[in-house]
Parts: C-alpha cells; structure tokens; sequence
C-alpha cells in the first residue's frame, strides 16, 4: 500500500496527470471487487437500548465472478499467436514463458476487467552497457501493471504517449516507491525523437515522500544498477496499456484515456444482489427451529441435565414464566417460515440485469441450490456476448500485437541474431464457445472437398499457420496443385 501523497508529490515536480477523484473511483470499484465495501459489508445493527452489534454482511461477490469470466473468454489457453519467423516466434514465447504470461495474463485480464486498465511495461534486465551506449548481455522482462500505479501524463485521442509506473517495494521494513517515467523528447542534432525512461526512489513515508539519490537507492538491493536515466534510441514507447473497449463515463474529463471497471455502471446491481443474499444467508440463521423450555424441564429430580448444553434448539424460559403467561404451556415449539423461493427469486432477477449490464446477455448466470452456476452453452453470432466479446477483443488483439513487437525490438537492442520486428504476427482467439466448432471443420472440410476452399487456407485456419507456413506445411502433390 502506498502512504504518500503521490498526487502532492507531482504537484511539486510539475508533473501533470488525471484528476485525483479518478482515482478514488478505482478503490471504489476494488473495494467492490474484493467485497469489502465501507459501511456497507461492515455494519451495525441496532438493538434497542442504545446498544448495537457489529455485523459482517454476506457476499456473493459477483463483481469478481464477472470479472474471471470475462478474463476466462478473452485470454484463455486456446488463444493462440502465431509468428511467421520462427526464429521471432520461439524468442518471443519464450520470453512470454520466462515473465509467466500464461498466468499473469490471464490474471491481469481480470484486473483489467475490475479496474478498467493495466499496462505492460517491457524492460531489459541484468544487461551491461559499454562506452559507447551499446547494450549487450541481459534479457526481456515484462512488468505487469495495474490502474492504480498508472499516471498517463500525454495522451491524444485515448492514446497515451508518456505516462509515470509506480512500483512497490519493501527493503528493511522500509517501503519505497520506483517511479518510472516515460516520455518522449528531442534527440539533440537530430530531427527526430527518442523515448527516455526516467526512474525515481521515493522513500514511502506521510506527504510528498522523500526522494532518495541515486548513491542512497544503489544501497537498496531491489534498485542496485537501476539508471537514473534511460536513452531507448526509438519513438516508439515500451510500454503497452490495455482497456476494456467501453467508454469511460466516470470522469467528466471526456478525453481521460483510462478505461472503466466492467461493472462500473452496475454497481447498484451488485449492492443488491448482496443485501438480497445476505438475506437469504439469515433466513437460515434468523428462521431456525425453537423450543421454549420451562426451567423446571431441564434436569431431572437428581439434578441431570435433560437435554444437551450445547444444543441451540433450546431456549430457557425465566423462573416466573409461568406466573404472568396466559398460556401454561411448559414447552413450546416454534417453527418459523423460510422464504426461500421469494429470495432465490429476487437474485435471479438481479443477476439477469447484472449479466446483461456487463455484456453478457440475460442467460449467462442462474442461482441455484444456494450458489451460482454458469451457462454452458455455445454462444449465437448473434447474442449480446458475441458482440461483446467482438468488442473487446478488437482491443485487445492491437494490444498482444504491440506487446510482441516491442518485446521483439527489445531483443533486438540487446542483440539477439535472427529477429525480426516487421514479422507477420496473427493472433487466433478461442471461439469455441461460440460457435460449434467441429461442425464448422467438417463444413470446411467439405468446401475443401469441393474445390471452393483451398487446402492451404484450411491449414492456416485450422492449425493456426500464416498462410505462407501452411503451404510450406501442405505435402508435395498438395503444393503442386496449388501452385
């Protein structure tokens, strides 16, 4: 957690970023995310007599249920990239094995889904630098980063061109915070420009923090032969932000170019759905069976008790009971109504318009036997989730497709034979829920049969090859039909 006043701290560098409130709406969608919401999961409850009881609400934390499937759809492991190089393509994956994209990708999808944005910030580590500036040694890194650590400080047309990363980090007790700034400038006797990476070490302290010299964080082993100034040679940035493709209505700021949580404007709905299961949880607790027990039942003439201490059915009745109740009855039994079909219901109802608030069509969620299932079904063309789904991955597929190409020159600048930046680069997503895809291949296969479809495009269609790959995959008397 951050103590300092980053938003101070900015204002006495001369940095400017996004309003402050803005940022204050990504702990609101966090604290919804994480179902731990101010005065809301954490309440009292009057008792009368001026006392009162603490009470933890139940959560059926939908808000991160809507954020894993969105992740689940859109960066799962029948996502494939394909490079056309080979030489490019096994450098990359095994820089996106050596930073765990596979789980950190998908992970980070989820947090784009929470907060709206994350960003992938591509650096080289453990590298030497000669006299000249050259760099040789070290390897491709990839930072991962979510909105609260990202202050874009340049942006056109909801492109950031400059922007500050803060990192986090812990030496001796004491909390620091890298800030990373990316920006672009002039290069000197040159008509052209250049991203510098500038990097600070503020110590993590109450106010603007205190801003350590180099000498002092070298002493730090998490920023030991971090330069305090980075020429990268080429106007194109590291650094790659990822947004959901929606349109950000929670600042009045139209040209922020920060994204929106995925149920930003079904907040209300969540707030519901939760005061309606919390409900559900208590009728259980609030509508169980009693016995109201005259105290002379209790023990036996020897003084045994009757029935078992520790069991809750049993309320005891005062000693005088009897002297001012109408009703002599020495054990009564109380069985309360349970509502649960109003309540199962209501949530249902909630969970439709929450499903269909976040894109997912009406279907997508159903409770059921006290918790939520999933639909399973394959998706129509023409459902609300296949446009959205469409919708999003337009988004993303420029953002995979930069973040390969800047891993790629990041290879470059440190030496490594064989690549190529201006390689053809596809990116196959899964829409095996969408459609029936075995079907579809055996149509395929079928047109192929026909002489309507080539064998080279069913190659690359279905094994995921560039096309050139695919006919250089296709066994000789295949090639000399197509060519």
């Amino acid at each position: 957690m951050i103590n300092m006043d980053i938003f101070s701290y900015f204002r006495n560098k001369g940095i400017d970023t996004l309003d402050q409130a803005f940022y204050r709406q990504i702990e609101v969608w966090r604290s919804w995310y994480n179902s731990n919401v101010r005065k809301f999961h954490k309440y009292k409850v009057y008792r009368g007599n001026g006392t009162s009881v603490n009470c933890t609400r139940y959560a059926l934390g939908m808000a991160k249920r809507v954020c894993e499937d969105m992740a689940d759809l859109l960066l799962n492991e029948k996502v494939t990239v394909t490079i056309a190089d080979p030489v490019t393509d096994a450098f990359v994956k095994d820089v996106l094995e050596a930073n765990t994209w596979e789980e950190l990708g998908n992970e980070y999808q989820e947090w784009k889904s929470a907060l709206g944005t994350v960003a992938y910030v591509v650096h080289i580590r453990d590298a030497a630098v000669d006299e000249g500036g050259n760099i040789t040694g070290g390897s491709v890194g990839i930072n991962y980063v979510e909105a609260a650590h990202i202050f874009p400080t340049s942006w056109q047309n909801k492109v950031v061109t400059e922007c500050i990363f803060t990192f986090l980090k812990t030496y001796k007790r004491k909390k620091y915070v890298h800030f990373q700034y990316h920006r672009l400038e002039s290069v000197p006797g040159k008509d052209q420009k250049q991203y510098v990476v500038e990097n600070t070490v503020v110590e993590n302290t109450t106010g603007a923090g205190r801003e350590l010299t180099p000498e002092e964080w070298e002493g730090i082993p998490a920023f030991s032969g971090l330069a305090e100034r980075v020429e990268t040679g080429s106007d194109q940035p590291l650094f790659i932000i990822d947004r959901l493709n929606v349109v950000n209505n929670a600042d009045e700021d139209t040209t922020n170019p920060m994204g929106v949580s995925l149920f930003a404007n079904a907040v209300d709905v969540v707030r519901k759905i939760d005061l309606e299961y919390d409900s559900y949880a208590n009728e259980f607790s609030l509508g169980r069976k009693r016995i109201f027990v005259a105290p002379e039942l209790l023990t036996t003439t020897n003084g045994d008790a009757v029935f078992d201490p520790n069991d809750t059915v049993f309320y005891e009745l005062p000693e005088d009971y009897f002297k001012n109740a109408e009703a002599k009855e020495a054990l009564h039994e109380v069985n309360m109504e349970l509502r649960i079909e109003e309540h199962s219901q209501a949530i249902n109802d909630d969970l439709a318009y929450l499903s269909m608030k976040c894109g997912f069509g009406t279907d997508r969620y159903k409770f059921e036997g006290g918790q939520v299932r999933t639909a399973t079904e394959v998706i129509s063309e023409n459902s609300d989730m296949y446009r959205t789904l469409q919708k999003h991955e337009l988004v993303l597929e420029r953002v995979l497709i930069r973040l390969i190409r800047t891993i790629i020159r990041a290879g470059i600048s440190i030496g490594t034979p064989g690549l190529q930046e201006n390689t053809e680069i596809s990116i196959l997503f899964d829409d095996s829920i969408i459609q029936d895809k075995q079907t579809e291949r055996e149509e395929d296969r079928k047109d192929v049969a026909m002489g309507v479809m080539g064998t080279d495009e069913y190659r690359s269609k279905w094994y995921g090859e560039t096309i050139e790959k695919a006919r250089e995959n296709l066994p000789a008397q295949e090639k000399e039909v197509i060519y």
